[in-house]
């Protein structure tokens, strides 16, 4: 094996880190020494506020770009709570180096070679690394006690690693099984450092350096392996992967090729991993490994502004998304609440069951018969006006289940209207993910008990209606009245009182503000225009109690909308979170 000349870079001068990175091997230059103890803790708090902040983002929405911005959410918990959070936190642990590559590029093989025992599965099966395997010195055990990756990793501590550095085997980027690639990408966030696998015949392969982009766009130091390099074709391959690196940013990367050993198991020979080895050994040295991970973790930082920038405009657009799906569900709720108002003033409640009653209490020899046909002349005693108040009781019962029926159908109507514009033709961004996230489970049963009690509630104001319509008295603009009127008109109201009772007249008004017209007639010849009055009352109770039943539709889809992740203010959590970080960093 042999590293390309000119690839590792000499030693360079101290560089201006920030004092998180600072404060590593701050001992070994007196220049080093944090002055600021807290600003690093600060800066701690501020990546541990945003990743917190981050991780509680969510998508409610499918509009535009948001697979993606979930993607890019996923990534970005990853890359602060794998790498971010416990390098702030344990400034002196080992610099992760991660292993990493395609399928069969030899990676658990170089590992096992470089720790000069078999510390991780390798084999001719695929996928071969079914388990991650970190590699660390003894001693850096503490060091490395709380760091995240442990949870999905096996630990293997060993003295031929280096103290200062962790060999992480990771499982393949194109691994046939999906776990293992999405532990791949997972793990590449935890890394201080990527030592990139490929070989003569993967090396171009287009999935290696989509990956490689990313972790230059966030300043990842990588280093790379070029493995099974046939003798013959070795200048022509490493001239085009040197043409690739520089290509793709990472010129100054180091470069270790392993030439073809033909068929091969076991360990490599030392001096085959040699070069890799004295390279490992390098960058354990606190100098060296502090610029490495000063260097990973500068990019890290600097990475994260555009990340959440995207990631707060992203949120905005769910915002943004919902606003435009609530203007439209406003608009499309006046058509139902509307249409329910006319229906109800044209006598729909009063139509079956209701008429029905009411032809029978007054047809001949029934309890109202004598009523009707004396056009409010009446006589009759108090226990007459009881007894027929007794007797209108079930006509009451009839009016409040065709209420709740009728507002129980205009709920229902209101649904689909709202469920079409969220998903008919014309229907806004995302309007079909508040659709699928507003259940119908207990929305019926939550409709009819709504629809049932406002009902109830509608009905037992018809009493009151009337003994507010005759204390009101006549309009303040009716023309003024003769004193022997107004004493005959109060006449008049007695004896309707008296022949049928408090309940009675309140009866017969909610049949009138129902529909039946007949009822309005008998009350205005009973009350006069107190009579019309209590029905107009009622009438425009029932027209409010019927767009209320319509609004409880709008208020439960709403509750979707309610998401704080909808909120107009929803992305300024996340801007505070990076103005913070930028004052820091």
């Amino acid at each position: 094996m042999s590293a390309q000349p000119g690839t590792v870079p000499a030693q360079p001068a101290t560089p201006a880190l920030p004092l998180a990175v600072r404060a590593r091997h701050a001992a070994s230059d007196p220049r080093e020494v944090l002055a600021r103890p807290l600003a690093a803790q600060s800066l701690l708090d501020a990546v541990k506020d945003l990743h917190r902040d981050v991780e509680r983002t969510r998508f409610p929405l499918d509009i535009e770009g948001t697979a993606s911005a979930r993607q890019s959410r996923a990534r970005l918990v990853d890359q602060l709570g794998e790498h971010l959070v416990p390098r702030l936190t344990e400034l002196s642990a080992p610099a992760v180096v991660v292993v990493s590559g395609s399928t069969g590029a030899g990676k658990s093989t170089l590992v096992n070679s470089l720790v000069g025992s078999e510390v991780s599965q390798a084999g001719v099966l695929r996928p071969t690394t079914r388990q991650p395997v970190l590699v660390h010195h003894p001693l850096d055990t503490e060091l490395l006690s709380h760091h995240p990756v442990l949870e999905s990793v096996q630990v293997v501590a060993d003295e031929a690693v280096p103290r200062g550095i962790a060999l992480l085997d990771a499982p393949d980027l194109d691994s046939v099984l999906e776990s293992n690639r999405e532990q791949a990408h997972r793990l590449l966030e935890a890394a201080d450092l990527w030592l990139f696998v490929t070989t003569a015949a993967r090396y171009g392969d287009a999935l290696p350096w989509k990956v490689l982009e990313a972790a230059v766009e966030r300043g990842t130091s990588i280093a790379m392996v070029l493995n099974r390099v046939p003798p013959a074709s070795l200048p022509t391959v490493r001239g085009d992967l040197l043409e690739r690196l520089r290509g793709h940013g990472l010129a100054g990367s180091p470069l270790f090729v392993v030439p073809d050993l033909g068929p091969h198991e076991g360990l490599l020979a030392p001096a085959v991993v040699a070069p890799v080895q004295r390279w490992l050994m390098m960058l354990a040295g606190p100098d060296r490994s502090r610029t490495v991970i000063g260097r990973t973790l500068r990019g890290s930082l600097a990475a994260l502004r555009p990340w959440v920038d995207e990631l707060a405009e992203a949120v905005q657009a769910q915002a943004d998304a919902a606003v435009r799906i609530g203007r439209a569900l406003d608009e499309a709720v006046d058509g139902p609440a509307g249409q329910a108002a006319a229906s109800l003033r044209g006598g729909a409640l009063a139509d079956g069951a209701v008429r029905a009653r009411w032809a029978e209490l007054t047809t001949d020899g029934a309890v109202l018969a004598d009523v009707v046909r004396s056009s409010g002349r009446i006589r009759g005693s108090a226990r007459d006006g009881r007894a027929r108040s007794a007797a209108v009781a079930p006509l009451v019962d009839d009016l409040t289940r065709s209420a709740a029926a009728s507002l129980a159908a205009a709920g229902a109507h209101a649904e689909d209207v709202l469920r079409a514009a969220l998903t008919g033709p014309g229907a806004p961004h995302g309007g079909a993910s508040v659709d699928a996230a507003w259940s119908s489970d207990g929305l019926r049963r939550t409709r009819v008990q709504a629809a049932d009690l406002s009902a109830r509630g509608w009905t037992s104001q018809g009493a009151r209606a009337v003994r507010a319509a005759l204390v009101a008295g006549p309009p303040a603009d009716a023309t003024p009245r003769r004193p022997r009127d107004v004493a005959r008109e109060a006449k008049r109201r007695e004896k309707a009182e008296r022949a049928l009772g408090e309940a009675g007249l309140g009866a017969v008004a909610l049949a009138g503000a129902a529909g039946v017209d007949e009822a309005r007639d008998l009350l205005v010849d009973l009350l006069g225009a107190a009579g019309e009055q209590a029905v107009a009352e009622l009438r425009a109770d029932l027209g409010d109690r019927v767009r209320a039943q319509v609004a409880l539709e709008r208020t439960s889809v709403g509750s979707v909308l309610d998401d704080p992740d909808l909120a107009e203010d929803a992305a300024s959590r996340l801007r505070l979170r990076l103005a913070v970080l930028k004052g820091l960093t």
